[in-house]
């Protein structure tokens, strides 16, 4: 099935559940037919879904195949965490805020043995960008923490991706919204450079082992493999899971659908941190005043035609909805798609992990039957995909 017919039968879902709002959750068998009835819609694989109702995992779900053998996909089937990766790094970072060990508002020159520019190639990783591409421009140290976390650095998504290839800034650091890897890659580097920390072993100690994570890490580990999830690309071919050898704060975590909704619970309840550094985590602090996220450097909207509602987060996209406040994070590539959608009141949450990017098309719908009309911002999220006609029931 086509994304558009996909889309179109989710729709009627959505706008089924769009008139509840704080009503009881599905109960987890009504979760439980309605994902299948969604895979069926969209021709997705797999599925895995947890619900959090008051800051506690109430249901968790993982449905269909975790690769082209047809095994099943699982609670603690390892998939890839991709874009999810930043909400989790912002949460570490926090951590590392309230004990001192960084100001989110200095610059991160203040941290660094050197300036940035003049870290060379034999200097770094692989896993960083090449900071020597912005030798001559010092707007480098205008930077901060949070400026990074709120994807306001001015770098475009990755510098690989330039025309040339070369890192450089669009616009004054802190100015507006633009999704960066790099910028929160360069806060890796700010952690681990300028204070000496290990960013791997600093997520895995403060939260994976701290939620009982245990099949989450930031590098592959050999026992992933037992269990493991490949994905599906949107024609329908297979894709290897990515072994991945690297830590990279933009989107390395492997994870599983039970280890994801032990974080969500934690998070939502604000496990781990003062009330104070939890509400700064979901707190809006840049407004969002593009039409979609994608491509991150699209012209602003003029005033008039911003939305009020919607504001970046650190690692997370706060919005305003019938629910109150919520907020969101989402994870992509060729073949994963996540989202991860809490609504503050109530500490209530979904997150769906897929290994078919194809499943995307029913995250509206399924995001709506858990939690009823909450306002995620799909449109801006997904652009065009999320722009439904109507068609018959799911």
């Amino acid at each position: 099935m086509n994304l558009l017919k996909a889309l179109a039968l989710c729709a009627a879902v959505a706008a089924c559940a769009a008139g509840r709002t704080t009503s009881s959750p599905p109960s987890g068998a009504q979760v439980d037919a309605f994902v299948a009835r969604a895979m069926a819609a969209t021709g997705a694989k797999g599925i895995a879904v947890a619900v959090i109702e008051d800051g506690r995992v109430v249901h968790v779900g993982a449905y269909g195949d975790r690769n082209a053998k047809g095994e099943p996909l699982e609670e603690h089937t390892v998939m890839y965490g991709a874009s999810l990766t930043k909400a989790v790094f912002g949460y570490t970072v926090m951590q590392l805020a309230e004990e001192g060990k960084i100001d989110l508002d200095r610059s991160i020159a203040d941290y660094l043995p050197q300036p940035l520019p003049s870290y060379g190639d034999a200097q770094i990783t692989r896993a960083y960008a090449r900071w020597s591409d912005l030798a001559g421009d010092e707007r480098w140290r205008k930077l901060t923490p949070r400026i990074l976390l709120n994807h306001a650095s001015g770098f475009s998504n990755f510098g690989f991706l330039e025309p040339d290839g070369k890192l450089r800034f669009h616009f004054e650091p802190g100015a507006r919204y633009a999704y960066s890897g790099d910028g929160l890659i360069l806060l890796q580097f700010v952690i681990e450079k300028g204070l000496g920390l290990d960013l791997g072993a600093e997520m895995q100690r403060r939260v994976f082992d701290r939620f009982g994570m245990t099949r989450t890490s930031m590098m592959w580990r050999a026992d992933f493999a037992a269990n493991l999830a490949d994905g599906w690309k949107e024609d329908g071919a297979v894709e290897p899971h990515d072994e991945r050898s690297r830590v990279r704060a933009a989107g390395s975590m492997d994870t599983t659908i039970a280890d994801m909704a032990r974080f969500a619970a934690a998070y939502v309840s604000g496990a781990g941190l003062s009330p104070a550094a939890r509400r700064e985590l979901t707190r809006p602090q840049l407004p969002i005043t593009t039409r979609t996220q994608f491509p991150s450097l699209q012209p602003e909207l003029p005033p008039a035609e911003r939305r009020p509602d919607l504001a970046a987060g650190l690692g997370v996209v706060v919005f305003e909805g019938p629910q109150g406040r919520g907020f969101y994070k989402g994870g992509h590539n060729d073949s994963t798609g996540n989202t991860w959608v809490c609504v503050e009141r109530g500490k209530r949450c979904v997150v769906i992990l897929a290994n078919d990017v194809r499943a995307e098309a029913a995250f509206p719908a399924i995001v709506a039957k858990v939690l009823g009309e909450t306002g995620v911002p799909w449109t801006w999220e997904y652009g065009d995909k999320a722009f439904w006609a109507p068609a018959p029931r799911l």
